[in-house]
């Protein structure tokens, strides 16, 4: 089970905290330390949508020029998160047949009932 997170970040703590008290096995990705590579972002995008993937609620979105944020589209938001990892919503979890953002009551109980 991959992880994509940012270890400043209090919800990837739990989340890493809550997946291994239930025996889940984790390979840990700092985006911000360890980056993401363009494929991963972009099966990322595929299964998950760039809606959901960008973070526009992260203080680097807000950081971010007014033109930047316009006409966002699936390349768009590509471009900006590869540029700017912490626009990555996180934590990120992928398996080989899965895959999440964030740490929502639904996203526990997918990861932790299984």
């Amino acid at each position: 089970m991959k992880i994509y997170h940012l270890k400043t970040c209090d919800t990837c703590r739990k989340a890493i905290k809550a997946l291994r008290a239930a025996g889940h096995e984790l390979d840990l990705i700092d985006v911000r330390a360890d980056g993401v590579s363009v494929q991963d972002l972009t099966a990322m995008e595929d299964v998950l949508g760039y809606e959901k993937l960008l973070n526009t609620r992260s203080t680097t979105w807000r950081a971010l020029e007014d033109a930047k944020k316009q006409d966002m589209s699936a390349a768009r938001a590509l471009q900006l998160m590869s540029q700017y990892p912490t626009l990555i919503k996180r934590p990120v979890i992928v398996t080989a047949d899965n895959m999440s953002v964030g740490w929502t009551k639904d996203v526990q109980a997918q990861w932790l009932s299984s």
